[in-house]
């Protein structure tokens, strides 16, 4: 049942990011037409480009990075999404320890290493992002879902991590909800951040350094050139044709459709959704707690991610992760009526106390996700061409350490980086369409139907795991 304040906090959302609705967004660079040359091309101006182009130019800083992006920067999932830049870069220590458990200590020493860069990058470049090392809050709002907190602490301090189990009195302590029944806070693996402001700080890093930035410039084809690679680009409203002729190139373009047929096979986009709300009163603040600033989420496969902002609002969001047909990807299916509905729903019934709130944005954006949840790597070209993809929304952090890997490669060396197997392997295929369709659809039915009985999951579900594709969240 919809209850009757819905509709009125929802009447007024923008159907816009709140993130990328605000004056502070830089003009945008000029398009690129004509024939055009460099050492280093990088394609897509989201944080995996971003990062790459940043740590080509500190590597060395008389080479030539031209970064060319379709929109402009930060546009798409990079100033989107909930601004949890977390330290995993297995999307999370129980994925990572079941899929590489002979390198998993390894893989979160990098990412606790990556963390600590991103924080350094952020004070040297002075990015204004909002930056705060909160850590993160885990609640269980079932009591199915409290054994598997203790289970995901138990791992994460045997890994050497600050994580403290929180019992009902002491999680509603942290932040006030009449749902919660336990909690995990993990102390020193997850900050908040502003996401498009940390993507603009980067881009105006970037150009600081010297790289060449165009925006509104499409990037149609690739092909090979001798010893380069030629990529054939459409930029500016009418869409005037260009060529960039370059030895290397980083294709950091993540969901949406690649420009190497290969990636289709592990790739497929799925749209996730969130509400912003107004600004909280002082009361509203009192009413909630929350003084420590935590990310929250809580546990169940569908599951919900929501934080405070550095203005006091509260960006909720989660719960639906909609798969469309052939791979779409369109700007229409950015807003979807009954998934904000749906949201505007589960944000009143953990936060009663917030009835009177009004939402102020309503946006949707299109993740990249792979049978293994986490990123993989590669080359083509002959090792011209490095990508990285399949970060499953959690690459504000992992994609400082994608860019890495793909410079990486690139260089043609042996590197610690390039010997993980986490970088070595690949994920899966998912099956040509329709199967894939019907095959995600019975996943999500099957996820939301284990949520509703106690986390008891199906014989498809059971399938999946015994296949090692092992769909949870």
């Amino acid at each position: 049942m919809i209850l009757p304040h819905t509709g009125r906090a929802l009447a007024d959302a923008a159907p816009v990011p709140y993130w990328l609705d605000r004056p502070g967004r830089p003009d945008p660079l000029p398009p690129l037409a004509g024939a055009h040359a460099a050492e280093l091309l990088v394609i897509g101006g989201g944080y995996s480009g971003l990062w790459a182009a940043l740590l080509a130019k500190q590597a060395d800083p008389g080479r030539d990075v031209l970064l060319v992006e379709a929109g402009t920067c930060g546009w798409a999932a990079s100033g989107r999404n909930g601004g949890f830049c977390a330290a995993s870069l297995t999307h999370g220590l129980a994925n990572g320890a079941g899929r590489f458990p002979g390198e998993i200590a390894e893989l979160e020493r990098l990412g606790r290493e990556n963390l600590a860069d991103i924080a350094a990058t952020v004070d040297a470049y002075g990015i204004d992002c909002d930056f705060e090392r909160t850590g993160e809050l885990a609640v269980a709002v079932e009591p199915y879902q409290l054994a598997g907190l203790a289970e995901d602490a138990e791992l994460a301090r045997r890994y050497g991590h600050d994580a403290r189990l929180l019992d009902r009195d002491e999680v509603r302590a942290e932040v006030d909800s009449p749902t919660y029944l336990g909690g995990m806070w993990d102390r020193d693996r997850v900050a908040m951040l502003d996401p498009a402001k940390l993507a603009w700080g980067l881009r105006r890093a970037c150009l600081d350094l010297g790289v060449r930035i165009h925006e509104h410039t499409r990037v149609t084809g690739l092909r090979g050139d001798g010893p380069a690679l030629r990529a054939a680009t459409l930029g500016g409203a009418g869409r005037a044709p260009g060529v960039i002729r370059a030895r290397r190139v980083v294709l950091a373009t993540n969901a949406f459709p690649p420009l190497l047929r290969r990636l289709r096979a592990w790739l497929v986009p799925v749209y996730d959704y969130a509400l912003m709300t107004e600004p909280l009163t002082p009361a509203q603040r009192d009413a909630i707690g929350w003084r420590n600033r935590q990310g929250l989420a809580d546990t169940g496969n569908q599951f919900h991610y929501y934080r405070i902002t550095a203005d006091g609002r509260i960006l909720f969001g989660g719960y639906d992760a909609v798969y469309h047909y052939g791979n779409r990807v369109a700007p229409e299916l950015e807003q979807r009526p009954a998934t904000f509905t749906a949201l505007a729903e589960h944000f009143f019934t953990t936060f009663p106390q917030l009835a009177d709130v009004r939402f102020s944005h309503r946006w949707g954006g299109v993740i990249d996700t792979c049978t293994r949840f986490c990123p993989f790597f590669g080359t083509a070209y002959d090792g011209r061409l490095a990508y990285a993809a399949g970060y499953t929304g959690l690459g504000v952090g992992a994609t400082r350490f994608g860019a890495r890997v793909m410079l990486d490669l690139l260089a043609g060396g042996d590197t610690p980086l390039t010997r993980l197997d986490l970088v070595r392997g690949k994920p899966l295929p998912f099956p040509p369409e329709p199967v894939r369709a019907a095959g995600i659809h019975l996943t999500r039915w099957s996820l939301a139907r284990a949520d509703a009985h106690d986390g008891r999951r199906n014989l498809w579900l059971r399938t999946l795991d015994r296949l090692g594709l092992g769909f949870d969240t």
